[in-house]
């Protein structure tokens, strides 16, 4: 049985909604912001993330990234289509190669989310 992952524009997502501390989410903008919460929970995804985050130029394909894990290709390969599925990365297929970005906008936006008052965005 496969998940099937809703695509997502992540940052109308995350600003729908004020900073947890300030007020309560209703039940609508916790259901718009769970899966983006739910994509990052897995280990696998969050390194990824911080991995082509932070790798040269912003950007990475499957080939920069499968040596970082002791994952098959086509296991990064998923958890990469679920982070893109999720609104978190963008990518943009080059040949056979695609490569991803990711969506710093969402990011920011989602740590404004989590963050407590007074807390200053890195």
């Amino acid at each position: 049985m496969s998940k099937s992952w809703p695509v997502l524009n992540a940052v109308d997502t995350v600003a729908c909604c004020s900073p947890l501390a300030h007020e309560p989410m209703t039940q609508e903008q916790a259901e718009q912001v769970a899966p983006l919460l739910k994509a990052l929970a897995d280990p696998v995804r969050l390194r990824l993330m911080s991995l082509v985050a932070s790798h040269e130029g912003g950007e990475a394909c499957v080939c920069d990234l499968t040596g970082a894990f002791d994952l098959s290709q086509p296991t990064i390969s998923h958890h990469l289509k679920v982070l893109h599925a999720s609104g978190l990365l963008d990518r943009d297929k080059r040949g056979v190669w695609v490569y991803y970005r990711a969506r710093t906008d969402a990011l920011a936006h989602l740590a404004a989310l989590i963050s407590a008052p007074g807390d200053a965005l890195v």
